[in-house]
């Protein structure tokens, strides 16, 4: 029998659904600078994790529908190859407010976990070379460490070379 992780604090819908999962993670709080407006790279320095380690959690718009991206820090998002991961034909970045409203997070603090609405979610391909990696718990300053594979069950998500710019 898998033993549980210890209820950890954070009280965000994304560790409430670790937690409920009984999937392992370790939280990882930072002061968050309110004048950045970097916030994976602020995540990744603030911990002193690298950049490639860090992931941030994009919302798209593929033929109309929102789907969440989840790419290194250290590069971006090739909308291309999003578009093509679910069959999609063209893909542009959802308007910030329809984000917010559909994941239930502010911007800086989406996290692919615990989202309002479940968006199907694409997980780019190097997450699988780390043996853990982190993406926001659901607010500015606090970030989440756990397995890629963990993820992308919780999730739902696929994976797929969808960042460009980075290793």
């Amino acid at each position: 029998m898998a033993k549980k992780p210890k209820k950890q604090s954070g009280g965000t819908p994304a560790t409430v659904a670790l937690t409920a999962a009984g999937t392992p993670f370790t939280l990882r709080p930072y002061d968050h600078d309110p004048a950045s407006t970097s916030y994976g790279e602020e995540a990744a320095e603030a911990l002193g994790v690298s950049p490639d380690r860090v992931f941030k959690t994009l919302v798209a718009d593929v033929d109309g529908e929102l789907t969440v991206a989840v790419v290194p820090v250290a590069g971006s998002l090739d909308l291309k190859a999003l578009a093509s991961a679910v069959g999609g034909k063209r893909a542009t970045m959802a308007d910030p407010a329809a984000a917010e409203r559909t994941t239930g997070y502010v911007r800086g603090g989406i996290s692919p976990l615990g989202q309002r609405k479940r968006l199907r979610t694409v997980l780019d391909a190097s997450a699988r070379t780390h043996t853990t990696i982190c993406v926001s718990a659901g607010r500015r300053g606090l970030q989440v460490e756990l397995a890629a594979p963990d993820l992308a069950e919780l999730t739902g998500a696929v994976f797929a070379e969808i960042g460009r710019g980075h290793l």
